[in-house]
């Protein structure tokens, strides 16, 4: 019979053992060595079933496939925009993957996106030389007007949103502000009220500085409730 020997959530090291027996699957951050589960990084322990994965406390955004992220327009191309994707490694965002509208060749591309605009994309390749392909064609994607950005921990990402968007869903009831999080750590808010704007972005600065502590729901509720 396997056992566990880690809480959910709890705050682990490199080498720690997470788990013993082969009842428990390894995850991302862990590995298996013989019967053990081994925690390869520091990390919080998530436990769902039987499998056993880390979130990162430490570490910067890599690109990934079929990632949402936030990105600023960095050098406007012939043929495109270059992303600046808050990683080592810039995008390109195509004209063909920009819009529905025919764009042109040798088009004023400054009509669409300009130097310093932000937008929200979604990846659609990464190369093995680490290109970055992006589209704004799906649901929600598109050019951010006004608002705010702030920029945290991309290995924090997780516990600002909360399973299921518990987590920013909450802070949205509480400040009736706009927000979205790329997965690589940009957030974009906006709100009506620039008090309950600036009290939507310390809550998200709070939850990326306490990401680590048990009971982060019931803290942030009592923190909003506070302020509100």
């Amino acid at each position: 019979m396997g056992e566990i020997k880690v809480k959910d959530k709890d705050v682990v090291v490199p080498g720690e053992t997470l788990a013993v027996g082969m009842d428990f699957l390894p995850s991302y951050g862990t590995y298996r060595e013989g019967e053990k589960i081994l925690s390869s990084r520091l990390g919080l322990v998530n436990v769902e079933g039987k499998v056993i994965k880390l979130v990162p406390l430490s570490g910067v955004y890599q690109p990934k496939k079929g990632d949402t992220i936030i990105g600023q327009v960095v050098e406007i191309l012939l043929t495109g925009w270059r992303i600046n994707t808050n990683s080592a490694y810039p995008a390109v965002l195509n004209m063909k993957d920009a819009t529905s509208e025919f764009i042109p060749r040798g088009a004023d591309l400054t009509k669409f996106f300009c130097i310093g605009d932000y937008v929200m994309v979604t990846i659609i390749n990464v190369t093995s030389q680490n290109l970055v392909d992006l589209t704004m064609k799906d649901a929600g994607l598109r050019k951010l007007m006004g608002g705010r950005i702030i920029n945290v921990g991309a290995n924090k990402v997780p516990r600002i949103i909360g399973k299921q968007g518990s987590m920013v869903s909450m802070i949205k009831q509480y400040t009736n502000c706009r927000i979205l999080v790329g997965q690589n750590g940009v957030v974009w808010v906006q709100g009506e009220d620039p008090a309950k704007e600036l009290l939507a972005i310390n809550t998200i600065k709070k939850i990326e500085q306490e990401a680590h502590f048990v009971g982060l729901t019931d803290r942030i509720k009592e923190f909003l409730e506070a302020h509100k």
